[in-house]
């Protein structure tokens, strides 16, 4: 039975440990510097041995999410957990370009909350040892139901605790101060849209954000997100089009 979902604060996001009294579920991979803060939490705070961690959730590619996932299953052997998508998130040479562009967008979040310059690397290609889908649920830890919240990018998972009514949502959301915005990018916004009316759905008691913490979320709030969702993607790429043929009117770059 889950004993507790802790917080860790990571270099840019937020991190949540699931505790039971034999093992420990970790929801998303963090970033490369979030691994040995996450041993050393096992280890020196809860008193467990690393080996206890048996699976970690990658719930998408992006670093902050991905980029410890590997360096935790080489140090406890856990299982790596990730969306039963066919073609790698970062495949081809756009794919890696791709890749760079999202590790140079993660420093620069960490400038912006003026963290240290960490090592950010981490593999472009994810080889999970499970691949789950919609409606599935996590292998030896079955009170943990697998929802899909794609439009961030194809593949994102959010993960359902039923008995709890909790819900971890990765990115889906995002806690600005006092708003809740979407995250950047948004690759598919009518899919995004309906991925927040299914979190909304659920009526959860409490919904566990990578970026703005635990919080409660009411439905006005679901709505309001709803209603303020992109109409239109907004990548890095159509952001950089956006700004050189449109910004300053008539006056942009490359304006017809």
């Amino acid at each position: 039975m889950l004993e507790s979902i802790i917080t860790l604060e990571g270099h840019i996001q937020s991190i949540y440990l699931a505790v039971y009294p034999d093992k420990l579920l970790l929801l998303d991979g963090g970033c490369r510097p979030d691994v040995p803060m996450a041993l050393d939490f096992i280890r020196f705070d809860l008193k467990r041995p690393i080996s206890d961690l048996k699976a970690v959730v990658v719930s998408h590619m992006h670093p902050d999410h991905a980029g410890g996932a590997l360096r935790l299953k080489q140090a406890t052997g856990c299982l790596i957990i990730s969306s039963a998508r066919l073609s790698p998130w970062y495949g081809g040479i756009a794919g890696r370009m791709m890749h760079l562009i999202d590790i140079g967008l993660a420093h620069y979040v960490a400038h912006r909350q003026k963290k240290p310059i960490k090592n950010l690397w981490y593999p472009a290609i994810l080889n999970p040892d499970v691949l789950v889908s919609h409606g599935d649920n996590i292998p030896n830890f079955e009170d943990w139901q697998v929802i899909e919240t794609q439009g961030h990018t194809d593949r994102d998972l959010s993960l359902w605790h039923q008995s709890t009514g909790q819900v971890y949502t990765a990115d889906l959301i995002i806690k600005l101060r006092h708003k809740f915005v979407a995250p950047f990018p948004i690759y598919d916004p009518k899919v995004y849209i309906q991925s927040l009316q299914k979190i909304k759905a659920l009526k959860p008691s409490g919904v566990l954000m990578a970026h703005g913490g635990k919080l409660f979320i009411d439905d006005a709030t679901f709505d309001q997100l709803i209603i303020n969702a992109p109409k239109k993607p907004r990548t890095v790429k159509d952001t950089v089009v956006h700004k050189l043929l449109w910004r300053g009117g008539s006056k942009g770059i490359f304006k017809p």
